[in-house]
């Protein structure tokens, strides 16, 4: 057994972009930075939470992977599924602790959203569609989160709601992309049981419903600053427009990996024109 395999099965870059978003929705929220002891409880209440997800995920994942993406600390040998599923459970149990320092309602929200990962890694997954929005689910409620720990809900709902529907589209993207491995294992993804081309057009859907939600805050009037979202909208369309073009395995990874990028930058965005 590695101790690198302890931080690589988290996926580390992935968890901690997801606490500085959850930091971001704080200050989306609130207009400013909170005080540094919540700050870190949140970085720390997501990024455990997210990392312990990550880790289960790759413990229920292990055959698929084998296939799919044998370098990966599990399939490679490089830790025991069961040290793996001890290390979820202990994060997952720091998160838990640490979220009741925050306030009742953020406890509630991180109890609900990593029994959501547990549930997700263990039967969601496979399942057509639902799976795609259980783990959409828990993006969107990542700003959220920071916006329930200060207490104020603001830009950060339509925050939540963009990076939502964003990450459904991204989950589709990701399912065409492990094609090859999911029927391996029996799963009934999208598409697999609707062929890639009508599953890429549901991705462009919830793609280009982003981009509607996105022009909400203009509605509601937050001012030119709100505007820095223009390019991450582009960004998303141009993902969905390639992806529709050619499902191939290649072309989905790009696909994703730019729909991913433009979550983070959409947070940007958001906060550019809070504070604005």
């Amino acid at each position: 057994m590695k101790l690198r395999a302890f931080i690589e099965i988290t996926r580390p870059h992935n968890c901690v972009l997801a606490g500085v978003v959850g930091i971001l929705g704080s200050i989306v929220a609130a207009g400013h930075l909170p005080s540094a002891t919540k700050t870190l409880l949140v970085f720390l209440v997501v990024t455990l939470g997210c990392s312990g997800g990550n880790t289960i995920n790759d413990y229920f994942d292990y055959e698929i992977d084998r296939i799919n993406r044998p370098e990966r600390p599990l399939p490679s040998g490089a830790m025991s599924q069961r040290t793996a599923l001890w290390y979820a459970i202990a994060l997952f149990a720091v998160g838990i602790t640490l979220s009741w320092f925050v306030n009742v309602y953020a406890f509630l929200l991180a109890v609900a959203a990593y029994v959501t990962m547990f549930l997700y890694a263990w039967k969601l997954k496979p399942l057509p569609f639902v799976g795609n929005i259980a783990v959409a689910s828990l993006t969107g409620v990542t700003p959220l989160y920071g916006a329930i720990a200060v207490g104020r809900i603001g830009l950060a709902g339509t925050l939540a709601l963009c990076a939502f529907l964003v990450n459904v589209a991204r989950e589709i993207v990701k399912d065409i992309e492990d094609v090859e491995g999911d029927i391996e294992e029996g799963a009934r993804t999208l598409p697999i049981i609707l062929g890639k081309k009508k599953a890429a057009y549901i991705a462009l859907f919830f793609g280009f419903s982003t981009v509607v939600a996105s022009f909400l805050p203009v509605k509601a009037g937050v001012g030119l600053g709100y505007y820095a979202m223009v390019p991450v909208d582009l960004l998303i369309l141009y993902a969905s427009y390639i992806i529709l073009r050619d499902q191939g395995r290649e072309t989905a990874h790009q696909s994703q990996k730019m729909l991913k990028m433009s979550i983070f930058l959409a947070v940007m965005a958001f906060l550019i024109a809070a504070l604005v």
